[in-house]
């Protein structure tokens, strides 16, 4: 058995690699979903439908849990899958598997709170706002979860959302890191001025982005602080198989790098954030 990584395409690679530093001996499968590259700007059914395809195959290749290393994934499609597809999946393979996602972990290191907390609503005036920025893609974006679920907890957070429609599809083409730069600053420029002022912490709201981190730390004022989902996301793993230890996780340490577009080796910008050459298999 193996813990299974999905995403659109190689942004997981970057929540990938944490979990894989965070659990070395367990067996990796990671699923790219490049024929279907980028979820951002799809419909909510398609977006479930291919979710659920990739689930699929990553528990038929043997993973015991899947992460889903996509935001627009884990915000439009999880609940579905979790309330009216696993259960009696479940049953027909006979074995505990389950789907979790980045958003709940990221949520949860943004307001320094359990997903389960919700704050009293209380009529004091809040003295002084956090402004946090989320770059993301339009559909999560539109999906205004980290809105909701950070407002739920923290009153004195206020969430400024930026769509980045043409983001995740320049990084997954490994477009020259000039042009890189110059969109993401424009994003940063955007949600400035709809603040009226430089935000004061950020989210990088799809795992494409953490490839160009350093990009948004260079865009945005010096020492603004990040907050990376695939850190929040293998902290918040090591605490759920604490509790929940009928996962196999298996422990060769095998990795394997599936992908349902064009097999083979990786674009450059991805070669040079993963540190080597990296090689997908066809599904």
């Amino acid at each position: 058995m193996a813990i299974g990584v999905f995403d659109s395409g190689v942004g997981g690679l970057s929540v990938h690699r944490t979990l894989v530093a965070r659990f070395p001996q367990a067996d990796f499968i990671y699923l790219a979903d490049q024929a279907n590259t980028p979820y951002g700007g799809r419909p909510g059914e398609e977006i479930v439908a291919l979710t659920r395809a990739g689930c699929e195959r990553l528990f038929a290749a043997g993973a015991s849990l899947v992460v889903l290393a996509c935001n627009t994934a884990s915000g439009i499609a999880l609940r579905r899958l979790q309330q009216t597809w696993l259960p009696a999946y479940r049953r027909e393979l006979g074995r505990p598997v389950n789907v979790l996602g980045i958003i709940v972990p990221t949520i949860e290191a943004a307001t320094g709170l359990p997903w389960e907390h919700e704050a009293e609503r209380r009529g004091d005036k809040v003295e002084k706002l956090d402004i946090l920025a989320v770059f993301s893609t339009p559909q999560t974006t539109a999906s205004r979860v980290y809105e909701i679920e950070i407002d739920k907890r923290r009153q004195d957070v206020a969430v400024f959302s930026q769509p980045c429609p043409e983001l995740a599809g320049m990084i997954e083409q490994g477009a020259p890191r000039e042009a890189l730069a110059a969109a993401i600053a424009e994003h940063v420029k955007a949600v400035s001025q709809w603040i009226g002022r430089s935000p004061d912490r950020a989210i990088l709201g799809c795992t494409h982005y953490e490839i160009v981190a350093d990009l948004f730390r260079a865009a945005l004022p010096p020492g603004t602080p990040l907050i990376h989902q695939p850190q929040a996301t293998a902290d918040a793993l090591a605490r759920y198989f604490e509790r929940h230890p009928e996962y196999d996780l298996g422990t060769g340490a095998t990795r394997r790098f599936l992908t349902t577009g064009r097999p083979g080796v990786q674009s450059g910008l991805v070669e040079a954030f993963w540190g080597a050459p990296l090689r997908f298999e066809g599904t």
